[in-house]
């Protein structure tokens, strides 16, 4: 079987842009993504994982002393953004004293995500794509030559029958792990903090322990997730429950968000309830995908979640909401800008 085509029209005027895209998970199909995921699963182990938790608890604790004395902050910006880019940087194997440049190119990345794109923005993440392989280069240049328990020498040595991954294959990947884990997390973060804060619940009970607190983060993915748009293409002709057909070729918008809000799968899906998956009757949510597509950082994020939650409102059991969240404009992503809270005294 060979690859899917790509459907997706690739402007003549983003051509390095659309050089990583072109080698990215998201738009590859079998037997190309099975060969690439298996070894990105490979590299990315669940042991590899684990050993984050007391580093992203320390990055969690750097960024809340920086609170003190402070009557207000901005959560996206003083710690959901900085502690994102951080852990996943630290995770791949990139320098962390990088983290502003990764986000700048990120930023200018994604922007091409969004409706009504002008010829500035596609210029603009041109540029960032020459710059963040150009940064790709050199990093797994060092890691050849001097390998270390991170992800990027993970995937330079894991093998399967199919082979390693070309400098190429690996420089997609890396950019897609790098804007992916950090963008999302940070949106959930900043929507978490949200829903808890509106809630009226005591953040310091939902989090007073580690079965509420994964409960909580669970719920808090469902209720404000922060992918809640997903385009596919249909590959073949499909008919659906309601007689319509899909042709080949005929894009889908999967909408993630309103199947965490299907009446039919929660009960009062619109209300925030940290114990609805405390007995693990409800059915699992959509945040992360399905199928072969299936978020692979899934078992990053509910962990990073989880410990930077429990740090915030263990220190700050008295933040609350000091003005009307911002929502950034990202068509698919779904996150809070800016979060103003007011910050009492910590412990």
């Amino acid at each position: 079987m060979k690859d899917a085509p790509i459907f997706r029209a690739s402007p003549n005027t983003s051509p390095p842009f659309y050089g990583l895209e072109a080698g990215s998970l998201l738009e590859l199909e079998p037997p190309t993504h099975t060969r690439l995921r298996a070894l990105l699963t490979k590299a990315f182990v669940s042991r590899r994982i684990e050993r984050l938790a007391p580093s992203i608890g320390q990055i969690a604790d750097t960024l809340i002393d920086r609170f003190d004395g402070r009557s207000a902050i901005d959560l996206i910006e003083a710690f959901a953004s900085p502690l994102a880019v951080r852990v996943i940087a630290e995770l791949i194997g990139v320098p962390v004293s990088a983290s502003q440049q990764l986000l700048d190119w990120s930023h200018r990345m994604v922007a091409m995500y969004t409706p009504g794109r002008t010829r500035a923005i596609e210029d603009a993440a041109n540029t960032a794509s020459q710059g963040f392989a150009a940064f790709l280069r050199e990093v797994i240049a060092d890691k050849r030559a001097a390998p270390a328990d991170d992800l990027i020498s993970g995937l330079i040595t894991a093998e399967v029958e199919d082979g390693r991954l070309d400098r190429d294959e690996l420089i997609s990947l890396v950019v897609l792990l790098l804007n992916a884990g950090h963008e999302a997390t940070v949106h959930q973060i900043g929507n978490a903090a949200k829903a808890i804060l509106e809630s009226g619940e005591d953040p310091t009970r939902l989090f007073a322990d580690e079965v509420t607190a994964i409960a909580t983060v669970e719920e808090a993915l469902r209720f404000d997730p922060p992918l809640h748009l997903f385009e596919r293409y249909a590959l073949e002709p499909v008919e659906l429950l309601d007689g319509s057909v899909l042709g080949r070729g005929d894009k889908v918008a999967l909408l993630l968000g309103a199947a965490n809000r299907d009446p039919a799968a929660y009960d009062e899906p619109d209300r925030f309830v940290p114990t609805r998956f405390l007995q693990r009757t409800a059915k699992a949510v959509t945040s992360f995908g399905g199928g072969i597509h299936f978020c692979i950082g899934a078992p990053l994020a509910p962990l990073e979640m989880t410990i930077a939650l429990s740090r915030l409102f263990a220190r700050y059991p008295g933040l609350r909401l000091n003005a009307r969240a911002e929502y950034r404009n990202a068509w698919h992503f779904h996150g809070v800008e800016r979060l103003e809270l007011a910050v009492s005294d910590g412990f």
